[in-house]
């Protein structure tokens, strides 16, 4: 047994010589040698990157900027516009309460007065290319029989005007004229 294990150990390692034999000269070959110093690795500048860099972003802060600017510019506008809008709407509404209030049959009839209207006693129709009038047609004229413009006003209910409390009492007992004070 012991000369098959010496022959075994002299067979392997001229098997492994074998197969280390082809990698060892690939290995030889490939392997790096210095190069020489006059071929220097060419590094880009930085200057230019960092000027690019910078442009872009001072460009971006200026942009902001406008546009900030051109959003509160707006804003203004706008708020003045809202505030004159309401203006106006304020101004549309009493202009049409005034209107309102000058076609009213009353100031109507009041302002006709003050010009020498009166109104009529009877009434008439005439209905144009029919013929006649029907109805009593006479001339309106101011007298006694000619209704007042208002109204008498209406009764105030009893709830809003109660019959006058009178409290009778002794006049020397009481409130003071001079001192004001009882």
């Amino acid at each position: 047994m012991s000369a098959l294990s010496s022959a075994r150990t002299v067979t392997q390692p001229s098997m492994l010589s074998r197969t280390r034999a082809p990698f060892e000269a690939a290995l030889d070959r490939a392997r790096l040698t210095v190069v020489p110093t006059t071929r220097r690795r060419v590094r880009a500048p930085r200057m230019p990157f960092v000027t690019l860099v910078s442009v872009v972003l001072l460009g971006g802060v200026v942009g902001l900027l406008c546009f900030n600017t051109q959003m509160q510019q707006a804003s203004f506008t706008a708020s003045t516009l809202e505030e004159r809008a309401a203006n106006l709407s304020a101004r549309e509404q009493t202009l049409h309460s005034e209107l309102q209030a000058l076609r009213d049959p009353q100031h109507l009839a009041v302002l006709a007065t003050q010009n020498g209207m009166v109104a009529p006693q009877s009434s008439c129709t005439l209905r144009l290319g029919a013929g006649p009038a029907s109805g009593d047609c006479t001339a309106a004229v101011r007298g006694p029989e000619t209704p007042p413009v208002f109204g008498p006003p209406p009764a105030k209910p009893r709830l809003i005007d109660p019959a006058p409390v009178v409290v009778a009492g002794d006049p020397t007992i009481g409130w003071s004229s001079a001192t004001g004070r009882g």
